[in-house]
């Protein structure tokens, strides 16, 4: 036999085990993609291993076969091939033909038959034949020149593999399966034997069907259970036997259109696969192929020095040739200080030693006119033999007039880093702002990741250097200025160049959509200054008051524990998922509600949450994780995070992270502090004002369920509204049928939850759950609302359907959230996309408005002479740092602002109060 055995891949049994067995995966605009990611990372380990073999991957065909004709219930029992995977079905297609790999899909003919027919073929032809499956029925196949692979499971079968798999030789394969049946083809074998009786009556016949069936007197002796009853059953169905016989059956005599010459090995089309990937957004195969598409081709560092000290480079990873400069001369800097100065706007980037915007020093600067050629100015690079740099703060101070020219237009990627650092050293960046982060953020929100490169790789089809490839991983990773310019300027040149393409890339786009440039101009862009100033301004913290609470959050953390201890008869690790569930499920016999995905009892937070209502042990479990979680995460952390030189806590805010476009903060995460327990509270008691100020507070009253009356219309939310009614109280009133002067404070609470459990997408089972009444009840109470604000229903009904025709919902300013599963046919993620559709305008137009307010506030502030500074955002609330003396007359200033902020048909309330603290200013 030959050297390299030819692979017939068994794609239709890849392809639906691949969509069963692996998680769904859908692109941004809703194509299912993870059956299609499953079935190439198969052929790509095939490839990998068998790279000299002839290789087809075969299919069914749509239509009847022979085993129709034989027996018209075959495969009767199927259900549908479901839409997300038909979906599927076609671009995998592509896929294997962009690998370079024959695609076989024959009518008439199952692709079992056609794999069984080339393999027969090719031994006959002196060759080995692997057949790649999932299909146990193909172990029929097995001899000493037919192997199979399963990649799923790591998997090989030969003559002795499918003897230790199935406990009979491949020979026998095909009566086990006549006599046993199969479910899912509806082959009927024989009623009443299963696998272990199939299985002891051909080991104990010591043949096949036909020896069965020629002595069933002889089966009466063989001694496993329901032996001596068999005979009648084998009797009554020995039609059906061999008939299943037949239907499972690999036929080996195809006449096929297609021969062992049609087989070939993987000639990958890289233009094709670079489209598909793109499209079916497997981002990582794709930065595979532009990472070994050039191999070869130098970098700057191995690169021909071209004249006055630039590099001519063909980029390692695939783009069109970038001209670097690396500046060290006094005459290369005027030059470029010259083409800046004449141009309208400009690219540029810090390099640092940090990504903590308070603590990186700036190691150089790139800077990027023209897409195509990059300059890089290295300016604190102090490695040994490290070469002789330009004065640091000569560059500075030479840039300065550049930066600060509101005329110019500043280009970068999380511009707002580099607006803190060179606020942070004295330099102001006025002028207009292109992010290209936010460029994306806004086009698709949805989109998982904004970073540069990342974006290169989606937009560009570039796969760029990371800091990791030049700086290493870990403890031993190098900071900006110990790396050699070798390395650090194509780096650097790269980031610019990249940035600036992007640029031009993405504007357009936006532009193209809707009224995104108009979310992108009026809100994001201005609010990078905003936050920027916001950050480094920071806020005051009461350390010595965070250590006392830390005390007290042990010794209560440790009372708990003893509790615990007590409940549960024994000591044991509250935090081992595996103790707690033997305590609680095995030893308690509590009822189990939930398991994990392999089959043990979940002891997560919400499964907690709910025994707690009726067990103390989970009640003590939950106190006990959420105070611990509180100590770890702030009580400890928080006094760590003071910085050193200003005495105060820098957060930094995220506006490309969340997909409904509200901020995000780390390093500490305020959005996160709870505020409906002491605990949570106590902390923001930690929130101070510096001496001879005070904290002022300012939040947005009930701001989402008055955008629902706005997005609604409805009568009765806007008239509770307009007559300034408690909205809780008036929903009350109106769900339970009582007079507003009657709602009782249970009644309001009930009706609180059904208020926002509403446009949160909350079902009746949630309400209840929530109520701690039944379902019927909660419907009841949901069914009363709609009925008192059909404006509701009707709204939501409008934004399910707009929904599934456009795959997105806008806030009232133009915002986008793209809605990939809104077709799903997987009902629970589509019901999932429904609620978010509902809930997005209103969370996202909320949103918009805190954006609108803190651009308005800081504008105010900065023009005006106020001894104020903006130091916090969280949810609906802005947070400042006002004088003493000023106290009255901002807060009436600073309502006015953010309750202008948008024009609704419902007045926008703001409700402020000052105090020492955060927590006092509530």
């Amino acid at each position: 036999m030959a050297d390299t055995p030819i692979v017939l891949v068994d794609g239709s049994s890849y392809l639906y085990r691949a969509f069963h067995a692996l998680p769904p995966l859908t692109t941004s605009d809703g194509q299912p993609t993870g059956a299609i990611k499953g079935v190439l990372n198969m052929l790509k380990r095939l490839i990998k291993d068998y790279p000299d073999s002839p290789m087809a991957v075969v299919f069914d065909a749509p239509g009847k076969t022979f085993r129709d004709e034989l027996f018209e219930q075959y495969k009767a029992h199927r259900p549908p091939m479901p839409d997300d995977l038909r979906s599927q079905v076609a671009p995998l297609h592509e896929c294997v033909k962009a690998l370079g790999l024959p695609l076989l899909c024959i009518e008439g003919v199952e692709a079992d038959d056609v794999i069984g027919t080339l393999a027969r073929r090719a031994t006959e032809a002196g060759r080995d034949a692997v057949i790649s499956t999932g299909d146990k029925d193909m172990a029929q196949l097995v001899n000493e020149h037919i192997t199979l692979v399963n990649t799923m499971k790591d998997e090989t079968l030969d003559v002795a593999g499918v003897k230790e798999k199935f406990g009979l030789p491949p020979a026998r394969v095909i009566d086990f399966l006549a006599l046993m049946g199969d479910k899912v083809d509806n082959i009927p074998g024989v009623q009443g034997v299963g696998e272990k009786t199939a299985l002891g009556l051909l080991q104990g016949m010591e043949g096949g069907l036909e020896t069965v069936y020629a002595d069933l007197e002889k089966v009466k002796t063989l001694g496993f259970r329901g032996a001596k009853t068999l005979p009648k059953k084998l009797e009554e169905h020995r039609d059906q036997a061999f008939l299943s016989y037949k239907l499972a059956t690999i036929k080996t005599d195809c006449d096929l259109p297609v021969g062992l010459d049609d087989l070939d090995i993987a000639h990958p089309d890289r233009e094709a696969l670079l489209e598909l990937y793109r499209r079916l957004e497997f981002r990582a195969w794709l930065s595979e192929l532009l990472e070994g598409s050039d191999e070869g081709v130098d970098d700057v560092a191995g690169g021909t020095a071209a004249p006055d000290g630039e590099a001519a480079t063909g980029k390692a990873h695939g783009s069109a040739a970038r001209r670097d400069a690396v500046i060290l001369e006094q005459a290369q800097l005027d030059d470029w200080l010259a083409r800046l100065e004449d141009a309208e706007a400009f690219c540029f980037d810090l390099e640092t030693t940090s990504l903590d915007y308070m603590d990186a020093e700036i190691v150089g600067v790139g800077l990027a006119l023209e897409p195509g050629e990059a300059a890089y100015i290295p300016l604190a690079h102090d490695y040994l033999d490290a070469p002789a740099q330009l004065d640091r703060r000569a560059v500075l101070e030479a840039l300065r007039p550049l930066w600060a020219d509101a005329g110019k237009a500043k280009v970068g990627q999380n511009l707002k880093y580099d607006i803190s650092v060179l606020g942070r050293h004295g330099y102001e960046v006025a002028g207009s702002l292109d992010d290209t982060m936010l460029e994306s953020y806004v086009l698709d929100s949805t989109a998982t990741r904004h970073d540069m490169d990342s974006l290169a790789l989606k937009y560009l089809g570039e796969k760029t250097v990371s800091f990791e490839d030049i700086a290493g991983k870990g403890a031993k990773q190098l900071t900006f200025n110990q790396i050699a310019l070798e390395q650090a300027a194509p780096y650097a040149c790269e980031d610019v160049d990249i940035t600036l393409r992007l640029h031009h890339e993405l504007r357009p786009r936006v532009e193209a959509e809707g009224r995104l440039a108009e979310v992108l101009d009026t809100l994001e862009r201005p609010l990078i200054r905003v936050l920027s100033r916001m950050e480094r301004g920071g806020v005051a913290l009461d350390v010595e008051r965070l250590h006392t609470q830390s005390r007290e959050l042990g010794k209560r953390i440790g009372e708990l524990e003893e509790k615990a201890y007590e409940l549960a008869g024994r000591e044991f690790n509250l935090g081992s998922p595996k103790q707690l569930g033997q305590i609680l499920f095995e030893e308690q016999q509590i009822p189990v509600i939930k398991k994990t995905p392999k089959g043990a009892p979940s002891t997560a937070e919400a499964v907690l949450e709910e025994l707690a209502l009726d067990y103390p042990l989970p009640k003590v479990i939950m106190e006990h994780r959420g105070l611990s979680k509180l100590r770890s995460t702030y009580t400890d952390k928080l006094p760590k995070l003071v910085n050193k030189a200003t005495g105060r806590v820098h957060t930094s805010y995220h506006q490309a992270v969340t997909a409904t476009g509200r901020l995000s903060s780390s390093d500490p995460n305020l959005q996160n502090i709870p505020i409906r327990t002491e605990e949570g509270r106590k902390i923001r008691q930690a929130f101070v004002a510096r001496p001879g100020y005070r904290i002022v507070a300012a939040d947005y009253s009930q701001i989402e369920l008055r955008i629902m009356a706005h997005l609604s219309g409805d009568k009765g939310l806007l008239e509770a509204f307009a007559e300034g009614r408690d909205i809780h109280a008036a929903t009350a009133a109106e769900v339970f049928g009582v007079a507003l002067s009657k709602v009782s404070g249970e009644q309001r609470r009930s009706a609180k939850a059904i208020n926002f459990g509403l446009i949160y997408g909350m079902s009746a089972w949630g309400l209840g759950r929530q109520l701690h009444i039944d379902r019927n009840q909660a419907q009841t109470y949901i069914d009363r609302y709609f009925d008192r604000y059909p404006g509701v229903a009707r709204y939501m009904e409008r934004i399910r359907s707009q929904a599934a025709e456009d795959g997105y919902v806008e806030t009232v300013f133009g915002r986008r959230l793209y809605l990939p599963e809104i077709h799903s046919q997987n009902r629970a993620r589509r019901q999932g996309a429904e609620r978010t559709a509902i809930n997005a305008p209103m969370q996202g137009t909320a949103a918009d408005i805190i954006k609108r307010a803190m651009i308005d506030v800081d504008g105010w502030l900065e023009r005006e002479t106020i001894d104020a500074m903006m130091v916090m955002q969280v949810h609906d609330e802005l947070v400042f740092e006002v004088k003493d003396s000023e106290v009255a007359s901002f807060i009436e200033q600073v309502k006015g602002h953010m309750q202008a902020a948008a024009e609704l048909d419902v007045a926008l309330i703001v409700e402020a109060e000052s105090g020492a603290n955060w927590d006092e200013a509530h």
